[in-house]
């Protein structure tokens, strides 16, 4: 009989037997008993099993642990993995979609106009680009900048008889706030923007954070007192001649949260994670929808045109007095509508029906429902893993059968009480010793990675963005929430906050771009209009001459009439 079971040894090292054939031919051989002192996992009764049967089989039933984890696993991480793919195309596609829709809109609108400077509006979209990426990119600064160049050009365009040096729309752009060219609009753009672009990104990034993490948790590998109650509770009915008695419910509960007690620490982090990505999901479905915030770019921009268009007289004023008088532009500057084309179309806002489209085949609510099916059933997954193996068939005994088991002795009932969940209950289990004075380090780490992923999904929920929350305190695409109210009506935006704000940089955390070449010592005062004039060769000035244009023309000498 040892020969018989060491060539079954052998055969086993080789994985030429699967497990099935292995317990029938264990179960033949149950005859063919020996005593057990040598062996060192099972108990030391009469037995089939060599000692190096034992270890083959201790081996076994590690793997027989992980394959377990795995295929209980595939769940969270097919779902991280295909959740995050669909959302990351969807949003990038949506960023495509609203630049190619701007750019279609304005080129059929102001033709050579338009792709003269449109290197303006190009910027802004590779900058949200960047930012969604995971760049460190402020919102509000990256706004703000636009609204800058953009109303340097405006204001070129509705005052033709000047030529304005650098310095005097150097002048210009600093004082916007208090001017305020484009009324409420950039306050508005901001908002919309901001609040989706932070939830989107938050959203992407923690979908990707959590398939990280469930890769990390079940890569573990079994400690020796795991191995040993995981060979005692599946292989050693095999050596006592048993193959078909499997392990009672009890028994295969007090083991499995032996060997998982350190994953079942991460409960508490894992749901507050499944929550927070469940409510900035649903944020995305309301008030911080991302297809409404990309649509509404390109017309927020075309109505803060209209605005300054409508109010050119007014704003010039203000800016003659603050800035000085600009040297009237030479005679063959000097344009009459006519010349100018004034049969285009001024900048206005758009029907529904030329609004910009979104991701073609896709669905934003859509998208989120079917995340937030697939959230709800992960939450307590770390704690109730062990009954979700336990649980199968092929691995324990039915709870309804405990005395008919194998109670890690023999067939019986298991009488020791199922040990609580987590490391600190280990003290006392039955089944596999655990040193609860020594947390796993990786587990740790997991949990402050939740913690950290979570705080951002949190504050993603507010329109706060924890990477600038101390660079841009109370700017909404930062943290400190004091000068801005988010409600959840679209599109949701507080009084109280000022129309366009340019907060300092903080170059600590945020690197500053290249700049453009300007002195950025002009002051404020009736003198500054006699600055440097722009060459009539320069590069720079042939785009922002050809700026100075032909539908603004029209619009405004009606104004003026």
């Amino acid at each position: 009989s040892r020969s018989v079971c060491a060539c079954v040894c052998m055969c086993m090292g080789y994985h030429c037997l699967s497990l099935g054939s292995l317990s029938l031919l264990i179960f033949l051989l149950a005859w063919f008993y020996f005593p057990g002192e040598h062996l060192r996992l099972c108990p030391q009764d009469y037995t089939c099993c060599s000692s190096q049967m034992e270890e083959t089989l201790a081996l076994q039933s590690e793997r027989d642990f992980l394959r377990a984890i795995e295929e209980n696993s595939q769940f969270l991480l097919t779902t991280f993995t295909q959740r995050h793919r669909r959302f990351d195309e969807f949003f990038r596609e949506l960023i495509d979609l609203s630049e190619k829709s701007m750019n279609q809109m304005f080129t059929k609108t102001y033709g050579r106009l338009f792709t003269q400077n449109a290197h303006v509006f190009q910027e802004l979209f590779v900058e949200l680009r960047r930012y969604y990426s995971g760049g460190s990119v402020s919102l509000t600064e990256v706004l703000s900048d636009f609204w800058s160049r953009l109303v340097e050009r405006v204001f070129s365009l509705v005052n033709p008889q000047y030529q304005f040096s650098e310095d005097y729309l150097e002048c210009v752009s600093k004082h916007a706030e208090q001017l305020q060219p484009f009324g409420d609009v950039p306050r508005k753009l901001r908002v919309q923007v901001t609040r989706a672009f932070i939830a989107a990104r938050a959203l992407s990034q923690g979908l990707a954070t959590g398939r990280d993490i469930v890769n990390k948790a079940t890569k573990l590998t079994a400690d020796s007192e795991c191995v040993r109650g995981l060979m005692r509770q599946w292989y050693c009915p095999l050596c006592r001649g048993v193959p078909s008695l499997r392990p009672c419910h009890s028994l295969c509960l007090n083991v499995m949260k032996g060997c998982l007690a350190n994953q079942a620490d991460l409960d508490t982090e894992w749901n507050n994670f499944i929550d927070a990505l469940y409510q900035v999901s649903e944020k995305l479905e309301g008030p911080f929808n991302m297809e409404l915030a990309a649509d509404s770019i390109s017309v927020k921009v075309s109505e803060a045109i209209m605005h300054m268009q409508e109010n050119s007289v007014t704003i010039s004023t203000k800016v003659f007095q603050g800035c000085g008088s600009p040297r009237p532009a030479s005679g063959r500057s000097k344009r009459s509508p006519k010349e100018s084309g004034g049969n285009r179309r001024p900048f206005r806002t758009y029907t529904p029906e030329e609004k910009p489209t979104t991701a073609a085949g896709t669905n934003l609510d859509r998208l989120v429902t079917e995340l937030k099916e697939r959230l709800r059933p992960m939450r307590g997954f770390w704690v109730s893993l062990p009954h979700t193996i336990c649980n199968d068939g092929k691995m324990a005994a039915d709870v309804t059968n405990e005395d008919r088991c194998w109670n890690g002795q023999t067939r019986g009932r298991y009488l020791p009480d199922v040990t609580g969940d987590g490391l600190v209950s280990q003290i006392n289990n039955p089944e596999v010793e655990v040193d609860i004075a020594r947390p796993d380090v990786r587990t740790r780490q997991l949990i402050m990675e939740l913690r950290v992923v979570t705080n951002k999904l949190k504050h993603a929920q507010s329109g706060q963005d924890m990477d600038f929350m101390d660079s841009e305190e109370g700017s909404g695409s930062g943290g400190g929430d004091q000068g801005e109210r988010y409600n959840d009506d679209w599109p949701g935006y507080g009084p109280q906050s000022p129309p366009y704000n340019k907060p300092p940089r903080n170059p600590a955390t945020n690197p500053a771009k290249p700049t453009r070449v300007r002195d950025r010592n002009w002051k404020w005062n009736r003198n500054n209009g006699q600055g440097r004039v722009r060459s009539a060769a320069s590069g720079h000035t042939c785009s922002l001459a050809s700026l100075l244009s032909f539908p603004f023309l029209v619009t405004v000498a009606l104004l003026w009439r």
